[in-house]
């Protein structure tokens, strides 16, 4: 099934954005693994919306994880860890005007052909971006027993509408920065260039407009050896992952697409010996080789696109009636979702981390 990612660690994601509610299903975690909700909270609630984050939509959720089973006396038993969150703010009658009419950039018409008619519109049921409160719920989860063990993820906005952030040092990234950044509403390693990609974001917002971006994201303290070549590597799971977050348009590890404008000479990280430790000299390789982590950071950046719910005027289709039609958006949308995307980068990347670490039998375990 589509919404199931199934690896050492199997993810289930279920509900709609104007359903009852939405949850997730984690089985395979490891059991007596103490889980703070207190901490689970704070990493869920930089992914809700509110009015420090520029752009963001004016729908408020608590996003209380009603946690059914896996969990006993805060700590995981081992058995499928299943929560709910329930939808408490929903207004389904913006989406009156849609319910034939095909909303540029969304799944309406191809959810519509996909389930014969049968989807949930509201909100974009089960394809809106309402559903990563779950996957961050899941991550969340995964970050506490992931930097246990030292394996750190943060991630960052990189750029919005071409207004660019000071960049990760992906060679000997600085630990407290990471942390740092995990901690502001808008996340940026450069307050200026913070403020210069709000003030895109609010350009964007007057001219009932959208912008998008780039979330540059970095993994620290993962050994080398994880992963397999093929079709089983480190980079396969992590963009697999990705690749689940609404408004994800690509990804690239190390240099990425940089690479091909590239001389092998300039490209090649120089290994050496930093002690008995394999080292590179720079990470244009993202920490991965062959599928396999070489024990440098892991490092990716995600392309995020333009919110695709903007108040202008649009050309559409009736795809029942089979006309064309003019369209206007209501409802409550964000003029840009990178801001709250950066939390959900960083949850698929740790559950993707823990379930090859797993896989691998590199999961040390906890001292009794």
């Amino acid at each position: 099934m589509s919404s199931i990612w199934n690896r050492t660690i199997k993810l289930s994601i279920f509900g709609e954005s104007h359903g009852v509610g939405i949850g997730a299903v984690l089985d395979n975690l490891p059991p007596g693994e103490p889980i703070d909700m207190n901490h689970v909270l704070q990493f869920m609630a930089r992914r809700a919306p509110n009015s420090k984050k520029s752009g963001s939509t004016p729908r408020t959720e608590a996003d209380q994880p009603e946690i059914l089973s896996g969990m006993l006396d805060g700590h995981t038993t081992g058995v499928p860890l299943c929560a709910v969150i329930r939808n408490t703010n929903t207004r389904s009658v913006d989406y009156g005007n849609i319910t034939t009419l095909a909303r540029p950039g969304h799944a309406d018409f191809t959810g519509d052909i996909r389930y014969q008619g049968a989807n949930d519109i509201r909100g974009g049921g089960h394809f809106s971006g309402r559903l990563t409160a779950p996957l961050v719920f899941a991550g969340a989860i995964c970050q506490q027993i992931l930097e246990r063990r030292g394996i750190y993820c943060a991630a960052h906005i990189l750029s919005i509408h071409g207004v660019k952030d000071q960049a990760f040092d992906t060679v000997s990234p600085d630990l407290e920065q990471m942390l740092t950044i995990r901690t502001k509403d808008f996340p940026v390693i450069d307050e200026k260039a913070g403020n210069s990609m709000r003030v895109e974001i609010e350009k964007a917002r007057l001219n009932l407009d959208s912008v998008g971006g780039i979330i540059e994201c970095m993994v620290t303290g993962v050994p080398a050896g994880i992963g397999s070549p093929m079709f089983d590597g480190m980079e396969n799971d992590i963009a697999s992952m990705i690749f689940g977050i609404p408004a994800v348009r690509g990804i690239e590890f190390g240099t990425g697409f940089g690479a091909a404008e590239l001389l092998g000479s300039q490209h090649n990280d120089p290994f050496y010996m930093d002690g008995d430790t394999v080292k590179t000299k720079t990470n244009h390789h993202g920490g991965i080789l062959g599928g396999i982590t070489s024990g440098m950071p892991i490092h990716f950046k995600v392309a995020i696109k333009p919110t695709a719910s903007i108040s202008q005027e649009q050309d559409t289709v009736d795809y029942k009636q089979h006309k064309d039609e003019k369209l206007v958006i209501h409802g409550r949308h964000d003029s840009c979702i990178v801001v709250r995307a950066v939390p959900v980068v960083e949850a698929a990347a740790n559950i993707a981390v823990l379930s090859q670490l797993m896989q691998h039998n590199a999961l040390e375990p906890l001292e009794k």
